[in-house]
């Protein structure tokens, strides 16, 4: 562990959010927490300070300087015994927290920023960095339970296997049981099921069952005997992947999720069930890349 938790904060309510979810993360792992803002108009050479024609307290380093003075505040009263530090960085805000997630544990953003389009449910920033940031990445979209089990999604990839330990290490710092979610379909067999209804089915119901649970439990086999003290449910749903993990979502207090499975296209960085829980998840997402960031 580096000991340090970045958030990433822009004024938004959003992000003020992430930083109230970031000083409990820190608190939990006895970590640093590091209030980060980024911002672009010194790179365009704006003025910073205030207009001759305005008040003395306008400008943009005054509007930056409180909106940080915020956010640290925030975490203070959130968690009082974390050590709280702030860092203000000329860039993209992605670039940013891209570089800051090489030396981090976590980076903690909210779902919407202050800018973007009016009707997304997710930002730009909070998606990209799910699939470029060098550490986990926890997504915060609404204000998180404090009950509720941290839900697992597991596919079986390999790439898969370091969200599964961050599921398990997240679900021993809450103190929470750890619910390993698998979900299926005919779809996720080697042979498609036929076009002609009328014709026999390489995968006939049932015939999955066995192999999906063995599936689930490979995936998990090791990490039960590192936290001998989660209690892991592990549960194996014939459905469509995204609606069942959106459905579990409602009652947990964290998703997991790895940043890429088995399907999708080559060279994606970030698939589409994750990207869908990022979007739709009822609460906060952690998305965990592959330790070499491929799949």
């Amino acid at each position: 562990m580096s000991g340090v938790v970045v958030v990433g904060v822009d004024g938004s309510a959003s992000s003020l959010t992430a930083v109230e979810a970031a000083a409990r993360e820190a608190r939990l792992r006895g970590a640093g927490l590091r209030v980060v803002h980024a911002w672009m108009w010194p790179a365009m050479h704006v003025p910073l300070g205030p207009s001759p024609m305005g008040p003395p307290e306008g400008g943009f380093r005054t509007m930056v300087d409180r909106l940080v003075a915020e956010a640290v505040e925030r975490a203070g009263t959130t968690a009082p015994d974390v050590d709280v530090s702030h860092l203000v960085v000329t860039g993209e805000p992605l670039t940013v927290l891209e570089a800051q997630s090489r030396a981090a544990e976590l980076v903690v953003v909210g779902s919407r920023g202050t800018g973007g389009f009016v009707g997304l449910l997710v930002g730009s920033t909070a998606v990209h960095l799910a699939a470029h940031g060098r550490c986990p990445v926890l997504v915060v979209r609404e204000h998180p339970l404090d009950a509720g089990p941290v839900v697992l999604a597991v596919d079986g990839s390999a790439a898969g296997d370091r969200a599964v330990e961050f599921a398990f290490a997240e679900a021993a710092l809450r103190k929470a049981p750890l619910l390993a979610l698998h979900a299926y379909t005919n779809w996720n067999a080697p042979l498609p099921p036929p076009q002609d209804p009328s014709m026999p089915d390489a995968n006939p119901p049932g015939a999955l069952d066995g192999a999906e649970e063995r599936l689930l439990a490979e995936a998990l086999a090791g990490h039960r005997e590192r936290h001998p003290d989660v209690v892991v449910e592990h549960r194996c749903v014939r459905g469509r992947t995204r609606e069942t993990l959106i459905e579990a979502s409602r009652a947990a207090q964290l998703m997991v999720a790895g940043a890429r499975g088995r399907g999708g296209f080559a060279g994606l960085l970030l698939g589409s069930v994750s990207q869908s829980l990022l979007h739709h998840a009822h609460c906060p997402v952690a998305v965990v890349r592959a330790a070499d960031g491929s799949h």
